[in-house]
């Protein structure tokens, strides 16, 4: 049946239904950037509050930007806001439900003042991101907020008709402000370290540009709280779709599909309240960092320790990759030797447990997860993830041989064409530049990290530029496999 609120009362068993009147719920909350991560996490987490008859007045209502965000307008529409979310458990069982904590979506782009308008809504008191790590704006070698980008430009010179989030977010501000409501929150929910801090910065930056003195007013009332998420959530497939319509009789444009281990810790600062997050199993901390680091530097960095080598020695499937001992002995060693080293300690976490659970996780067959979208976006991934590892690690006079071997990795992978030479499609926001450069990785070895937008100086630097150069000569001459063999076994030592 098609999915609708009409339908509700007629799926049947293992598909759980909000428990809850969908008709009593209200949006508190407009989130930008709805996918799948999105509705796997922060959604889920709202529509377990509401089956517990809370937070009925914290439904969220989507805020779309980007011209791709119309199929999620659309396949939202067609269901009432619903979907179905299917969780993979390793031992192939499965948990299933129906979430309804999306009430409504506005596509920014049709009618940017109708947008403006939903965010001055004296009822939304929070705004969250799911924007991505390339949706900040950051400069990736300055650090700061690119006021040269076109699109800032533009909605800074005609501010009535925001195109951006930053744009849009500031004019709903400036609204709220000049009608005396209370500012919201913004939240961020994406995997960048200090990922309320960035947010604010970039945020702020922005507002300052529009008008110096609303900046200086987003900086005194505006909080802009750390999180830490965490969810595996693979793209959804056509065989997603025919599964959910086949197994459970579900007409759903766009189910989400995810393992089923979740995390969030969320640092307590709202300005206008929240929703009892901890009721649902989020853990409200006043400091974030610890657990942002390790999750960055041992999920995220393995993600892309994992990706490009597996990628060229043909493998699709993550769980394929990760259930050779090559490279699962391989993931362990960095995170043990390289990442561990640069994290404070965190109580209450058992990071031995915490590192072998991250194997268990990508050996999940269920869950489907491709090689191909742990490669995807790694101009903004691999500099916010990795390098600062290589960076304390190079500071401290410790080893970062295991992290150059990543990047080399990379490096090779972004020459577009695989070991059995088929062309590989690189998708990255530079992925011109960066085939263009690795090229020439074979004439000029250091050519790729001396992309100092990605990677600053660490290419002068011989104690990482050395293994670097051997793992890629390696590459070149023997392959993914025997590289990964000889990484392992202590060599190359020199290149």
């Amino acid at each position: 049946m098609e999915l609708k609120n009409n339908a509700l009362a007629h799926i049947a068993s293992p598909v759980a239904v909000p428990a809850y009147d969908r008709s009593a719920v209200r949006a508190g909350i407009i989130h930008f950037g709805v996918g799948g991560f999105h509705r796997a996490h922060q959604a889920m987490y709202l529509d377990k509050l509401m089956n517990q008859g809370r937070a009925l007045d914290w439904g969220i209502r989507g805020m779309g930007v980007m011209p791709s965000d119309a199929r999620m307008r659309d396949a939202l529409a067609a269901s009432d806001g619903l979907y179905t979310l299917v969780v993979k458990n390793p031992d192939g069982t499965r948990e299933v439900r129906v979430v309804g904590s999306i009430v409504d979506y506005v596509f920014a782009p049709e009618d940017p003042k109708a947008a403006i308008e939903a965010l001055a809504d004296p009822a939304i008191r929070i705004v969250s991101l799911t924007v991505t790590e390339g949706g900040y704006n950051v400069h990736p070698v300055t650090g700061e907020f690119d006021l040269e980008n076109p699109a800032i430009a533009a909605d800074l010179a005609s501010p009535a008709a925001p195109a951006t989030t930053f744009g849009l977010v500031s004019a709903g501000l400036k609204l709220r402000r000049e009608r005396g409501i209370a500012p919201f929150t913004v939240m961020s929910c994406d995997n960048i370290q200090g990922n309320g801090e960035v947010a604010h910065k970039m945020f702020g930056a922005f507002a300052t540009a529009l008008d110096a003195e609303f900046g200086a007013w987003v900086e005194a009332n505006v909080p802009f709280p750390n999180s830490m998420v965490d969810r595996i959530t693979p793209v959804t497939t056509d065989a997603d779709r025919a599964d959910v319509a086949g197994t459970y009789g579900i007409d759903d444009a766009w189910p989400v599909v995810c393992e089923d281990f979740t995390q969030w810790v969320l640092e307590d600062k709202f300005v206008s309240g929240r929703p009892p997050y901890e009721e649902a199993g989020v853990q409200l901390v006043a400091d974030v960092v610890p657990y942002e680091l390790m999750k960055l530097r041992l999920l995220n960095a393995t993600h892309q320790g994992l990706c490009y080598f597996g990628h060229l020695a043909g493998y699709s499937a993550v769980h394929d990759v990760a259930r050779n001992p090559l490279f699962a002995n391989f993931l362990l060693r960095y995170m043990d030797e390289e990442a561990t080293p640069t994290l404070a300690p965190l109580p209450g976490v058992d990071l031995e447990a915490y590192k072998r659970k991250l194997i268990e996780r990508y050996s999940n067959e269920y869950v489907a997860d491709t090689v191909a979208r742990l490669c995807a976006e790694s101009s903004d991934r691999i500099p916010k993830w990795l390098i600062p590892v290589v960076r304390e690690n190079l500071a401290a006079g410790r080893p970062v041989g295991l992290s150059a071997a990543i990047v080399a990795s990379w490096a090779r992978y972004a020459e577009g064409v695989d070991e059995q030479g088929n062309p590989i499609t690189v998708v990255d926001r530079l992925a011109g530049q960066l085939q263009a450069t690795a090229a020439n990785n074979r004439e000029n070895p250091n050519a790729f990290i001396e992309q100092r937008e990605l990677f600053g100086d660490i290419a002068d630097d011989e104690a990482f530029a050395a293994p670097y150069r051997a793992v890629l000569a390696a590459l070149h001459e023997h392959g993914s496999l025997a590289t990964l063999e000889a990484v392992m076994a202590g060599q190359p030592a020199a290149g």
